[in-house]
């Protein structure tokens, strides 16, 4: 089985925001030359998350405030 691993680092400027990383992974999987599988995509740090949806503003307002009670 063939399998690939290549790490991305992004760097924020705010306390929270929301990066759109899908045409970095899709470069990654390009790059792998994998062609069927599964690919992971993984946060590898306790005070970071990540959500897979759309890219709607609308969701990224919605997911702020939904975040902000949580923490509260």
């Amino acid at each position: 089985m063939k399998t690939y691993t290549q790490y991305l680092y992004f760097n924020t400027k705010n306390k929270q925001e929301f990066i759109n990383i899908t045409p970095q992974v899709e470069e990654v999987v390009k790059k792998s030359q994998v062609k069927e599988g599964l690919c992971l995509v993984n946060t590898m740090h306790i005070t970071s998350s990540c959500f897979v949806n759309d890219n709607e503003s609308g969701l990224h307002k919605d997911f702020s405030i939904w975040l902000e009670k949580l923490v509260a």
